[in-house]
Order: C-alpha cells, then sequence, then structure tokens
C-alpha cells in the first residue's frame, strides 16, 4: 500500500493554503481596479476644479457659512453631476481618445471597461445626481444641473467639439454652471452676481484650456479635433488669451459693486488679474519671438488653476471680513 509521508502531505496543504490567498489576493485587486477604472471615468481632477467655484459662491449667496447639510448634499450632487458627464463624454469621445497619447489609457480605451457599462454607468449617475439634487437641495439646482450636463454632452461633445475652433468657448459654457447651481441651492434662483460669477469661469476657460491644447496640438491634429491651436498660430491664440483675460478681469471687479465686496477682495482680484494677464502677454511674446524661449504653455496652464482656485479663496474669505 502507497503511503505518503506526513511531511509531503504538509507541504501539498500548504501549497493549497498559499494558491487559495493568491486568488483571494487577485480578487481583491481585480475589484479595485475595476472600481479604479470607473472612477478615473468620472475624472476627478476636473471635479476638484469645478467645486473650488461652489463653495464660495454659496457662500456669498449665503452672505455667511451655509448649513452644513446643504453644502454637502449640494457638493455631492454636483460631482455625481460632473461625473456623469464626464463619463458619458469619455464614451462618446472613445474613437478619438484612442489616437490622443494623452488620452490612449482611459478604461474604455485599453477595454478596462466596456463601452455598454460605461453608457450605462453614466446615464445611472446623471439620474441619481439630478434626483439627489431635487430632492434633496431645490429643483430650480436640479435644471441648471440638467443643462449643464447637456450643454457639455450634447452641445460641446456632440456638436462643437468636432466642428468649430471656438469649441471650448461656448462648450466650456457647461464648466461655468456649478456657480449658478451653487448659488440657487441658497437663494433658489440666480442673481447678477450670480451671472458675474457665471463670466468670470466663462472667460477665464479660454486662457486657461488653449495653453493645454498648444502643449498637445500634435494629438488634436491627429483625432481631428479642430482646438484653436490647432488650426491657428500660437500668437494669435496668445492674443485671444489676453482679450479673454481682460474680459474676465472686468467681470471680478464688477463684484465689488454688485455683490458688496470689501476692497480687500477689490484689491485681491486686481493683483491676481494683473498676474494671470501678465502670464498670457508673456506667452504672447514668446510666441512672436521664438529667441525669447520655450513658450511654456503649461506654466499658464497650471498658473490659471492657482488663478481661479486663489479668487475663489478670496471671495469667500471676503464674507467673514468685519467690514
Amino acid at each position: 500500500m502507497r503511503t505518503i509521508s506526513p511531511a509531503i502531505g504538509a507541504d501539498e496543504a500548504g501549497a493549497t493554503a498559499s494558491a487559495a490567498r493568491a486568488t483571494q489576493q487577485g480578487a481583491r485587486s481585480g475589484w479595485r481596479r475595476k472600481v479604479g477604472a470607473y472612477v478615473s471615468l468620472t475624472k476627478p481632477r476636473v471635479i476638484e476644479l469645478l467645486l473650488v467655484t461652489t463653495l464660495p459662491t454659496m457662500i456669498l449667496a449665503e452672505g455667511g457659512f451655509p448649513s452644513i447639510g446643504l453644502v454637502l448634499a449640494t457638493l455631492v450632487g454636483g460631482a455625481a453631476a460632473a461625473g456623469a458627464a464626464n463619463v458619458l463624454n469619455c464614451y462618446l469621445d472613445r474613437d478619438i481618445d484612442q489616437v490622443m497619447n494623452r488620452t490612449k489609457r482611459r478604461p474604455l480605451v485599453t477595454g478596462e471597461i466596456t463601452p455598454r457599462a460605461a453608457l450605462i454607468f453614466g446615464l445611472v449617475l446623471t439620474v441619481a445626481s439630478l434626483t439627489w439634487l431635487a430632492l434633496v437641495v431645490n429643483v430650480p439646482s436640479a435644471l441648471l444641473t440638467g443643462a449643464a450636463i447637456a450643454i457639455y454632452v450634447v452641445g460641446y461633445t456632440m456638436i462643437l467639439k468636432r466642428r468649430t475652433p471656438q469649441n471650448i468657448v461656448w462648450g466650456g459654457a457647461a464648466g461655468c454652471m456649478p456657480v449658478l447651481i451653487g448659488w440657487s441651492s441658497v437663494t433658489g434662483g440666480v442673481s447678477w452676481a450670480a451671472a458675474l460669477l457665471f463670466g468670470v469661469i466663462f472667460f477665464w476657460t479660454p486662457p486657461h484650456y488653449w495653453p493645454l491644447s498648444m502643449k498637445f496640438r500634435k494629438d488634436y491634429a491627429a483625432a481631428g479635433v479642430p482646438m484653436l491651436p490647432v488650426v491657428a498660430k500660437e500668437a494669435k491664440v496668445a492674443r485671444e488669451m489676453i482679450a479673454y483675460t481682460v474680459a474676465m478681469i472686468a467681470c471680478t471687479l464688477l463684484l465689488v459693486p454688485v455683490a458688496g465686496m470689501t476692497w480687500v477682495y477689490a484689491v485681491i482680484a486686481t493683483g491676481l488679474g494683473v498676474w494671470f494677464l501678465a502670464s498670457c502677454i508673456g506667452l504672447y511674446r514668446r510666441a512672436q519671438d521664438p529667441s525669447r524661449g520655450k513658450l511654456r504653455a503649461m506654466t499658464v496652464f497650471h498658473g490659471s488653476i492657482t488663478y481661479l482656485s486663489l479668487l475663489s479663496i478670496a471671495v469667500a474669505v471676503d464674507v467673514f471680513l468685519p467690514f
């Protein structure tokens, strides 16, 4: 009769246990990777930038800090809605995403997530976010959010993006909607102050996004997307950036009389505006004369994010100043 030594039996048992642990770890790892892929479709960094403008707007509308419940409800609903729009954008743009180096690792391109799953995810997020805002915040905020999703998904992604160099100008209006949503969540409507905040972000969007388009011009050209830096010379793009920046600064300063901002905000808004305008002018000069050095478009891009973040902080803090 054949016998198996205890040592060999123990080794086999240990190998079986190790294989089981490896299988469990692989399953956990696969689950985390799948969740991470779905989260990446929502473009969390874009959502973060949108929410940066929402809370200061709510503070200004309230004339103080709104209730924590309202703030959380608005931010959660807004984040979900922005995520929904971004998922649907990824679904519709998956053909050009696979051509561009910047986007070729997105889950829909790599096959980590199927187009059908992404579409369902985006639609579910859309319905859930709008329902949440309507029931927990208010109906005007839900309607404005629905308009924002429509502008981004239909207006920008489906109609403008592949047809006109001004795509980001008009399609970028979707990125301005969070200030209207934030204002309406507090007041139930909008006002001239909210419209000026909308204007700030509307005019900020081209000088924010066009430098990025300059950096990835070849990507957009290969994908057939006519971003302005693809079809126009760099100096022309920079000139338009300067014009939009001047209009943006005007909106920030008009907030002083319209929204009752203090001189502290006025000084900060002016200083930030002059600084960002100078960076756009520097880009224009380098575009005109390459001997001045590299274009440094991404410096202007990152500077635009810093500008909007600091301006938003100034709006929020100004409300609490004792004069």
